[in-house]
Order: structure tokens, then C-alpha cells, then sequence
């Protein structure tokens, strides 16, 4: 079985406060942007076995998402058996991107329909909460309210369909553990309305970016440039901006300048769909 593991963006991300157990409740839109993503290729064999080739995994396997919601899932549901996995990684890792949770997700929605458990969505995105805050959000894989610590989710109309979109991961690595190190919470809940992104900030970035300038730098050049809409997603440290396709011939001059420059970081540059 092959399937394309996606990545998500956050069009803006609110850290509310931080709960009694140590982690934090977040308010987000995730968008899933299905051009970018991970490959996996799973099928039965006679005994469990694990490659991966693309970006290098700094883990040992054992320990990446996807073994370990393999041997999750073949716990809690002994009709799966041995199957042999290769995941061919496309997505950068510390990008806010989600690609580990991803992998993960997609993982138990190919073991549920190889061995047709007929689980629901609801029960997969409960099983594999345990693997990662944001791995139930994957199960979904459409545009979506978070709320919590990244596990209550609410599907909601958020049409770019038409939009461009460019995604550029500098050689900046950013840890979640990095980025909440600073976070003040803000109390503040996010505002979601598609006609008016003004109040959709990430409130990562002032922490992030304080270490991180050129991070900032990247996000107002984009501005500058003529995107709409320019945000970090996540916890960093990937700079992303949504621009008009039928932007005037000014700021596509000013884009296409960009786009020279950063030609080697960039991770996507296409329209959304």
C-alpha cells in the first residue's frame, strides 16, 4: 500500500495557558497542504521490518512515529501482522510542519484499512493521541479548528483553494522544546475568518524570532514583496506566505527576486487546491 503522509501550515497559533500537567493549551487553523508530503509504502511480510531514505532521521528507528504506531497498533489490534514499512521522508523536520505526526497518522490509517479493522476516524485519531499532540489532526487532514493541547478538533470551511503558496525552511532548526522555553501565554483566543487574516499571529514568533532574526527578515521581505498574508508555522522554523495568483506584474518582479535567493530552502511553491 502507498500512501502520500502530508504536511500541515498554521494560519495563526495562540498559546492560551499552561495546564496543571505541564503542557499548554493551544487555539490554531491547521491547513493541510497535501503537495508537500511524505511517502510510505507498507505491506504485509513475514516479519517486521523498517527503512527509510529521503532526509535523514536523526533517531534510531525504533524510536521513529512510525515504528512506533506500527508496534502501537499491532498491540491493541492483533490482527495486524508483520508488515514491512519504507518511508521515503520529504518533509524537513523542526519546521512546524507536522511531518513526524504525519507518518504516524497516516501510518494507522493504512494499517486500518490493510488488515480492515473498520475503525472510524474518532477511534483512530484517539489511538494514536498517544504518539503526539498533533497526530489525531492528521487522521482528519482538512482544514481545522484546534483547540487543547492539540487533540480537539473541529473542521471548518477555510477556502484557499486558488491561493498560491510559498514555503521557504532556512537552515534554522527549532525545537518545540526551544519555542515553548519563552512562550508567555496569552489568554487570547483566536479569531478565524477567512476575509480578514489580520488577527490570525502566531505567538511563537516573538520568542522564536528573538533568537532567530533572520527568520523575521524572511517574513517582512515577503511582506514587502506582496504577499497578503506571511507567518511562521508552528513552532518554527518554516517562513510561509499566501499570495494572490493574480497579483499585479510589480509584485510578481519583486517575488521572482525572492525566489532566486532563497531558491535552495525553498519547500514549496505552487497553488493550493
Amino acid at each position: 500500500m502507498y500512501v502520500k503522509a502530508n504536511c500541515k501550515i498554521n494560519i495563526g497559533l495562540r498559546v492560551v495557558n499552561k495546564r496543571e500537567d505541564g503542557y499548554h493549551n493551544i487555539d490554531s487553523l491547521f491547513f493541510p497542504v497535501y503537495g508537500l508530503y511524505d511517502e510510505l509504502e507498507i505491506e504485509p511480510a513475514d516479519a517486521f521490518a523498517y527503512e527509510q531514505d529521503g532526509i535523514i532521521v536523526d533517531c534510531a528507528p525504533e524510536d521513529n512515529l512510525v515504528v512506533r504506531c506500527y508496534r502501537m497498533m499491532a498491540t491493541k489490534y492483533p490482527q495486524i501482522r508483520p508488515v514491512h514499512i519504507r518511508l521515503t521522508k520529504h518533509i524537513p523536520f523542526g519546521a512546524g510542519l507536522g511531518g513526524g505526526s504525519s507518518d504516524a497518522a497516516h501510518t494507522a490509517i493504512a494499517l486500518n484499512e490493510l488488515y480492515n479493522l473498520g475503525l472510524s476516524k474518532a477511534q483512530l485519531a484517539s489511538d494514536v493521541r498517544v504518539l503526539g499532540a498533533d497526530c489525531p489532526y492528521f487522521i482528519y487532514n482538512v482544514p481545522c479548528h484546534v483547540t487543547g493541547i492539540g487533540d480537539i478538533i473541529e473542521p471548518v470551511d477555510f477556502p484557499l483553494s486558488g491561493m498560491r503558496l510559498l514555503m521557504i525552511k532556512p537552515n534554522v532548526y527549532v525545537s518545540t522544546k526551544e519555542a515553548y522555553g519563552g512562550i508567555v501565554p496569552t489568554h487570547t483566543a483566536l479569531t478565524i475568518n477567512p476575509a480578514d487574516l489580520t488577527p490570525m499571529v502566531n505567538d511563537f514568533e516573538t520568542t522564536v524570532f528573538a533568537k532567530h532574526p533572520e527568520l523575521a527578515a524572511i517574513k517582512k521581505r515577503l511582506l514587502d514583496a506582496g504577499a497578503f498574508y506571511a507567518a511562521m508555522s508552528g513552532s518554527g522554523s518554516t517562513i510561509f506566505a499566501l499570495i494572490e495568483n493574480n497579483a499585479e506584474s510589480r509584485t510578481d518582479a519583486k517575488l521572482r527576486v525572492l525566489e532566486e535567493e532563497f531558491a535552495s530552502v525553498i519547500i514549496f511553491n505552487d497553488t493550493l487546491r
